[in-house]
């Protein structure tokens, strides 16, 4: 496998260690029949992030829903950093269990986005055909340039607010929890999943995944088509920052109307209809 652009051989080492100890994730879907899709859920959450899409893709395709590292009902390790390499650690170990024969498709949302792609990035040549990605969807991706990256003044603050924000969720747990619990009684069960019991693996995601990323570069480096959908109302997409992402060749961008952060019923469409091949034109909003 070849390295990615600025790992030595030590982290290179260092990585393969962390693969071998990696945990096995929880498998909370795994239905249908047909080409294997792998669905991989975000930050505070589980894998009913994808409720609406299982039965659409269910009847043409075998579909694979995974706990992330510290969520649901995956393990939660007490020396654990969550960070992407040990997210991508657990995921790898996974999916390697399966025993799959052919490439699969790779669906990320939100922090399951960036380990999802970083994953495809990193197994992009020489790797085995049952570990490697096909096609790369990434729904409703935080993508963060770095402030100092960043030229537009506009865009420069909106990041920067971002960032700022997250800073204070860290850093204030009681407020962070109490309107969790308020937000999470509101959406269908495991949509919002953040107790004092998976405190730890959220703020650690949080500042190591996706306040601190290489997301963009991670992108760049692909062969495989990317597809990137999200909601015109999702709130944690940073417009500056994507534009970045959707000048690449090998990125087909996808913005549904009237959706927001969460996988509804309009953006499980649109993603049934990029994986059976439709143009993006005749995916409706």
């Amino acid at each position: 496998m070849d390295e990615l652009p600025g790992r030595s051989r030590a982290t290179a080492l260092t990585d393969r260690l962390r693969r071998r100890r990696a945990p096995r994730l929880h498998l909370d879907t795994d239905t249908g029949s047909g080409p294997v899709v792998i669905l991989v859920h975000g930050i505070a959450s589980t894998s009913a992030t994808w409720r609406k899409v299982v039965p659409l893709l269910a009847p043409r395709h075998r579909v694979i829903a995974i706990d992330i590292l510290g969520h649901g009902a995956s393990p939660a390790p007490a020396d654990c950093e969550y960070t992407l390499d040990d997210h991508v650690a657990a995921l790898a170990g996974t999916i390697r269990a399966l025993r799959l024969r052919e490439p699969f498709v790779l669906v990320g949302h939100s922090l399951g986005s960036l380990i999802a792609t970083r994953y495809a990035a990193e197994r992009r040549w020489f790797s085995s055909p049952g570990t490697r990605v096909s096609r790369l969807v990434l729904v409703g991706p935080p993508i963060y340039l770095s402030p100092s990256d960043i030229g537009d003044p506009w865009v420069r603050a909106r990041v920067s607010a971002y960032l700022r924000a997250y800073e204070f969720l860290r850093a204030n747990r009681d407020f962070t929890l109490a309107n969790a619990a308020v937000l999470s009684r509101l959406l269908p069960k495991g949509i919002l999943d953040l107790t004092a019991e998976n405190w730890t693996p959220f703020v650690k995601s949080l500042k190591n995944c996706i306040e601190s990323q290489t997301m963009v570069s991670d992108i760049a480096v692909l062969h495989q088509p990317v597809d990137l959908i999200y909601g015109a109302l999702d709130a944690f997409v940073a417009p500056g920052s994507l534009r970045v992402v959707e000048r690449m060749r090998h990125v087909t961008t996808h913005r549904v109307e009237a959706n927001d952060h969460i996988v509804r019923s309009r953006i499980g469409r649109v993603l049934v209809r990029v994986l059976d091949g439709a143009a993006p034109t005749d995916v409706p909003a």
